[in-house]
């Protein structure tokens, strides 16, 4: 399996803090932007980031990263562009986690093995499909461990103690927890309750545990990053994205400078909080 993922949780386990996780969607508003942005995120302080493959019927998402797929889509962004952006991505950047986060519909058509192999070939070192339970191991999951990709998986308020071991049983390079019951980016998690969840869960797993949803700010950031191993930030980010688009939806001057200014409070945020650092 590729190395990435762990050298990146050892690497800030080393600095003494959690990893910043960061999302955009691919193709948004356009393929050139999005590659743009993605090169800058790790420049900017994300230690790990999520490529959003766009989907017509994204029933995990929000409003912000919905709107974010459909300006994708609209422009032509799929599978094959979707790879060939990590493709260029990886000719400049070696050591970055790229974890694909989407569905299993566009997976499917496109063909499980192929996408499987072109996924390795291209760079991508993981994969979260939010809509296969584990009782549906068999079509993704199992492969992708098989062809040496991460299956990442979401844990959730709602999962207790006794669906938390199937959730766990296949997942790889890290756990994604969910901050609250619901779409991405449509509230503010209770950080407490957040930090007990995290606890509990690594009493199941040594798998390194980020958490996402309703973190849009370097406060919350380090609210986070206090319990958990890794904070994911996407829908501010997407939010900020299209603050800066025209008024039919392309980019302007400021699209990218706007996106890693906002990964920069992240990463401060993050970074504020020391945790202790590997024997």
């Amino acid at each position: 399996m590729t190395k990435r993922i762990e050298a990146r949780f050892e690497q800030c386990r080393a600095e003494g803090r959690a990893a910043l996780v960061t999302y955009i969607m691919a193709g948004d508003p356009d393929p050139e932007t999005s590659l743009e942005i993605l090169k800058s995120l790790p420049k900017a302080g994300a230690d790990i980031v999520e490529f959003g493959l766009p989907f017509t019927d994204p029933m995990a998402d929000g409003p912000a990263i919905q709107a974010a797929g459909l300006r994708a889509l609209k422009v032509g962004q799929d599978t094959v562009k979707t790879l060939d952006l990590i493709r260029r991505f990886r000719a400049e950047d070696r050591d970055t986690p790229v974890i694909l986060m989407g569905y299993f519909n566009p997976l499917y058509v496109y063909g499980v093995d192929r996408f499987l192999a072109d996924a390795k070939e291209v760079g991508v070192d993981g994969l979260i499909i939010v809509d296969l339970p584990p009782e549906e191991d068999d079509e993704l999951c199992l492969p992708a461990l098989k062809a040496g990709l991460a299956f990442i998986r979401l844990a959730t308020p709602t999962t207790d103690d006794a669906r938390l071991p199937a959730v766990l049983a296949n997942t790889a390079g890290f756990v994604y927890y969910v901050s609250i019951t619901g779409i991405t980016g449509a509230a503010t998690p209770d950080f407490g309750k957040v930090a007990s969840a995290v606890e509990r869960i690594k009493h199941h797993t040594p798998l390194p545990v980020v958490v996402g949803f309703g973190v849009k700010s370097g406060a919350h950031a380090a609210a986070v990053a206090k319990g958990a191993d890794g904070v994911v930030v996407g829908s501010a980010l997407i939010d900020v994205l299209k603050g800066t688009l025209d008024a039919e939806g392309r980019a302007t001057s400021r699209s990218v400078e706007a996106v890693t200014t906002l990964v920069k409070e992240l990463s401060e945020g993050v970074r504020s909080v020391s945790k202790r650092a590997a024997a």
